[in-house]
């Protein structure tokens, strides 16, 4: 970058300010909205580590630079970033860019507060509390309680963490010494997060029994039941079944009624990791793949993959209205959470997490859902599924393609360096690397799903 006057300090100078904001909103409108989702433009510029180092001039100074020289490493910036709101971008769960979530999260940033107290966030305090209320409804309980998490992860880790301390309450004072060697259940095809929140929670990976699944990848309850009767036999104690609406491979939907029916004979907390599937509630037409949903203890829920609300917004959902959640992960800290306030202190909802500081999340699904209504949601999911069958379709009529290809990641290479799309693959079981195709962004179309096809045709044709 070209030398020149370093940037002055903004403080106290509201021209300045407005005019850097202006100029750099221009660049993202530009540059990351209109280009980032543009068909015509590059998923992402591919440049090596080292090479990108050195672009990015990465190096922090002790003297400031430019307004030029910032508003220049914006446009760097967003330039060799990976464009997730692509159209062509189907390399995660989360893709696609929503206008109203965006500028939910603008306003979100602007105002930089935190979702602890009533009195620095009341208009969140009851956003969130709103916006939960209208999640659980969808899930089937007319009354419960309910947080938003920093993602999927740790709403799951809340769950088993709450689950534990249902059970075990002086566990909370006394810790692992409280305890009985603890088992919990879950798939194969489960998220990685269970297996870490068992770590992370000094349970264990041990702890972690796992179930099989079916050529679906669904959870078998026959031998959930005979995984439960098995640890009792070892002398664990059961606690938890964590269940998965949507897994991250195959996106399965497990049996969530028989499920609940051995959570019931057992009395175990019933858990469903519904962060990719649980916005298939929303849709008239496939929602009874969560049938059962409404007999879970909890629900993660993660409006931010299939609704495209943006990262990050992760529900943690509880059926419990003895207020769970602030007994298990409450401290009572006297300098935010007074009791002798002059407004109703159970609106200070910060001590039902284990974080002090909160973003806040929920405005960002509420402006959307404003802007598009129950309705727009219901036609969002529906085309992701109708974008699904047709791309299953197309794959049936094209010689050389198969469910499973072991050129996965030769192509994957090949496209990244070439820009044009982005897409993830993995091993399954005793099946070789396979791309996992992630139909979710709300502007994609047909000519995308068949440039998809027609690209990787080009990319492996000397394979």
């Amino acid at each position: 970058m070209a030398d020149s006057k370093p940037l002055r300090t903004l403080d106290g100078d509201p021209v300045a300010v407005e005019a850097l904001l202006q100029d750099v909103f221009g660049i993202v409108v530009d540059e990351a909205i209109l280009k980032g989702t543009s068909a015509s433009e590059k998923v992402c510029e591919w440049k090596e580590p080292e090479e990108l180092k050195q672009l990015l001039d990465l190096e922090l100074q002790s003297q400031g630079e430019s307004r030029e020289q910032i508003l220049e490493r914006c446009r760097t910036v967003i330039h060799y970033s990976v464009k997730t709101g692509h159209p062509r971008f189907f390399n995660q769960l989360f893709s696609g860019l929503d206008p109203h979530a965006l500028a939910g999260r603008i306003i979100t940033e602007s105002l930089n507060t935190s979702q602890y107290t009533y009195e620095i966030a009341p208009v969140f305090v009851l956003m969130e509390e709103e916006v939960l209320k209208k999640l659980r409804a969808l899930v089937g309980w007319n009354s419960g309680d309910g947080v938003f998490c920093p993602g999927g992860s740790i709403s799951n880790m809340y769950a088993m963490n709450l689950a534990r301390f249902q059970r075990y309450p002086d566990c909370k004072q006394r810790g692992l010494r409280a305890l009985p060697p603890l088992a919990l259940f879950t798939s194969k095809e489960c998220h990685y997060s269970i297996t870490k929140g068992a770590a992370f929670l000094g349970l264990g990976t041990d702890s972690v029994r796992v179930v099989k699944a079916d050529e679906r990848g669904r959870m078998i309850p026959e031998d959930l039941e005979r995984q439960i009767i098995l640890a009792e036999a070892e002398g664990s104690v059961p606690f938890l079944v964590s269940a998965t609406s949507g897994t991250t491979v195959l996106g399965a939907f497990d049996p969530l009624d028989a499920i609940a029916d051995v959570c019931q004979r057992h009395g175990l907390w019933f858990h469903v990791d519904a962060a990719w599937g649980g916005s298939v509630l929303l849709s008239r037409t496939h929602r009874h793949l969560l049938d059962g949903i409404q007999r879970a203890d909890s629900v993660a829920w993660n409006p931010h993959k299939l609704l495209a609300a943006g990262l990050q917004c992760s529900a943690l959902l509880l059926r419990d209205t003895s207020n769970l959640l602030k007994r298990c992960h409450g401290s009572q800290a006297s300098y935010l959470f007074q009791q002798d306030k002059f407004y109703d202190v159970a609106l200070d909802t910060g001590d039902k997490v284990v974080q002090c500081g909160r973003r806040v999340d929920c405005l960002k699904l509420w402006l959307m859902w404003k802007a598009q209504g129950g309705q727009g949601l219901e036609r969002r999911i529906d085309q992701a599924f109708a974008l699904t069958r047709y791309l299953v379709e197309e794959i049936k009529k094209r010689e050389g393609f198969e469910l499973v290809m072991e050129v996965a990641p030769v192509l994957k290479e090949r496209m990244v360096k070439k820009g044009t799309m982005m897409i993830g693959y993995q091993p399954h079981g005793t099946r070789a690397n396979f791309f996992r195709m992630v139909v979710a962004n709300p502007i994609l179309a047909q000519a995308d799903i068949d440039f998809l096809l027609g690209e990787l045709e080009l990319l492996g044709q000397d394979l």
